[in-house]
């Protein structure tokens, strides 16, 4: 699918238009996504500092769409756990920066090349506007190559 209209879609998904989470980019050969999210009454909790379950939803599931674009129907891809430690309270823009290089895909499928599962975790830090880490989040995706 053409990156701008994947962007597009992502963008009118309710879970992402109902907090508030922005794809700003998805490059032309998936290998780095960028959202951000500001702070609004209706994404903060009762401390006023953005909501964890908004933080969390602007992890998921990038890294499982940009596998699934980058290396096709030849594999089952599919979130298997995640984990989020809370750093320090999130105010404002927050943003995350999602990439996947040549060497992970390598490692990949040369790890799923006999039809083995691979667990393979992927972290992402959540920025605030000062540069300075409010979450970070590791997400373990499940990874197999279809039987021919």
């Amino acid at each position: 699918m053409h990156h701008k209209i994947f962007q597009l879609m992502l963008n009118c998904y309710p879970p992402y238009w109902g907090t508030g989470i922005v794809v700003e980019h998805i490059a032309s050969d998936y290998s780095e996504i960028r959202v951000r999210m500001k702070m609004k009454w209706y994404n903060r909790n009762y401390v006023k500092t953005h909501f964890g379950g908004s933080l969390y939803a602007m992890t998921d599931p990038f890294y499982m769409l940009m596998l699934i674009q980058i290396l096709g129907k030849s594999h089952v891809i599919w979130d298997k756990s995640a984990y989020i430690d809370f750093i320090k309270p999130g105010r404002g823009t927050v943003t995350a920066r999602f990439q996947m290089d040549p060497p992970t895909i390598q490692d990949i499928l040369t790890h799923t090349e006999n039809g083995q599962k691979y667990l393979k975790d992927f972290t992402v830090a959540i920025k605030d506007e000062n540069g300075d880490n409010v979450a970070m989040v590791i997400k373990t995706l499940y990874i197999r190559k279809k039987n021919s």
